[in-house]
């Protein structure tokens, strides 16, 4: 069984920053691609990055600049630091990680969201 458990969201200022991580633990051979997306009210899930195990990263072009993606290969981790951040960034954001476990089965888990709420 595998566990994938983000945390860091919580409320800040317009301008200000978050760092979200995410953990995934349990029955994992390996790692391959991590990344982040968020749901705002109302509106679809959407991609905001990515990166895979050797370390490519790419970015939602409403988030290039701002935000940047990294992982921990040894600690099973992806972390996503978000600066500069505006009330449009509001939303539950979604850690997905593409997981070969341990009987060399892949699949794609998702962690329960953690709410970033941007102020104006």
């Amino acid at each position: 069984q595998v566990q994938v458990v983000e945390s860091g969201g919580g409320l800040v200022q317009a301008g200000g920053s978050l760092r979200l991580s995410c953990v995934a633990s349990g029955s994992i051979f390996s790692i391959n691609a991590m990344g982040w997306y968020r749901q705002a009210p109302g509106k679809q899930r959407e991609l905001v990055a990515t990166i895979t195990n050797g370390g490519s990263t790419s970015y939602a072009d409403s988030v290039k600049g701002r935000f940047t993606i990294s992982r921990d290969n040894a600690k099973n981790t992806v972390y996503l630091q978000m600066d500069s951040l505006k009330p449009e960034d509001t939303a539950v954001y979604y850690c997905n990680t593409r997981i070969k476990n341990i009987m060399f089965r892949e699949y794609d888990y998702w962690g329960q969201g953690t709410q970033v709420t941007v102020s104006s």
